[in-house]
């Protein structure tokens, strides 16, 4: 007999086109800088997505309902600029997140050493600017690994929450910077070396030294 989704012996639900929609918005369309200040065409989704407009408009009810999107009346779905607010606000509950998570790994003996060595060898591969969007993601993976070595969901759902908003930021940066890739990697491996040694006030110190200057970059871009 079926029962709830996830429980031993149980069948997981299909996604429906609605979730499909709302996964396409969040990670492609509303990663994109280029998208920033646009409307989004229900119509062009639902045709990449392969659905009908209907679960299209449902995901954008969902995604204004987190204010990823604002809804205009006879316009659409609107994608705002990330305002130097929203930048510092983005980067103060960063800051949050990844301090508690560098704490805990460090308490808990927990440092997950292997993946954040693997994730800054990834993203070495992918410096040169013709691999932004690629470079970007795998700098959002990095941050996620700590997060995720807490082992706590409601965490690493708050921090994959923010990755749309991360990926248009980080993006619209490395256009205008020259030279950030090499940056970020330095200040990744300062993160990972305090981690390594089990160093909390280095590792609280490089974060905070990695997000001031990823933010005044972001926003000097602006």
């Amino acid at each position: 007999m079926e029962g709830v989704s996830g429980m031993p012996g149980t069948t997981k639900a299909p996604s429906s086109g609605r979730d499909k929609a709302y996964r396409f918005l969040k990670g492609s369309v509303l990663a994109d800088p280029e998208m920033e200040g646009a409307f989004v065409s229900e119509q062009d989704v639902a045709e990449q997505v392969g659905v009908s407009r209907t679960p299209v408009r449902e995901a954008l009810l969902q995604l204004a309902s987190e204010e990823l999107v604002q809804l205009v009346p006879n316009r659409g779905a609107y994608i705002a600029p990330l305002s130097g607010r929203d930048l510092r606000e983005l980067f103060e509950l960063r800051g949050v997140l990844e301090r508690y998570a560098a704490q805990r790994a460090i308490e808990t003996g927990n440092v997950p050493e292997d993946e954040l060595r693997a994730a800054m060898e990834e993203q070495k591969r992918f410096e040169d600017p013709a691999h932004a969007k690629e470079f970007i993601e795998l700098d959002h993976h990095f941050h996620s690994v700590l997060i995720d070595s807490v082992g706590n969901s409601m965490l690493s759902k708050t921090y994959a929450s923010l990755r749309a908003r991360q990926m248009r930021a980080g993006l619209n940066a490395l256009a205008r910077s020259s030279g950030r890739q090499e940056r970020v990697l330095a200040e990744h491996y300062a993160i990972f070396k305090a981690l390594e040694v089990r160093a909390l006030p280095a590792a609280m110190a490089a974060i905070d030294h990695h997000h001031t200057t990823t933010l005044n970059t972001q926003l000097t871009a602006r």
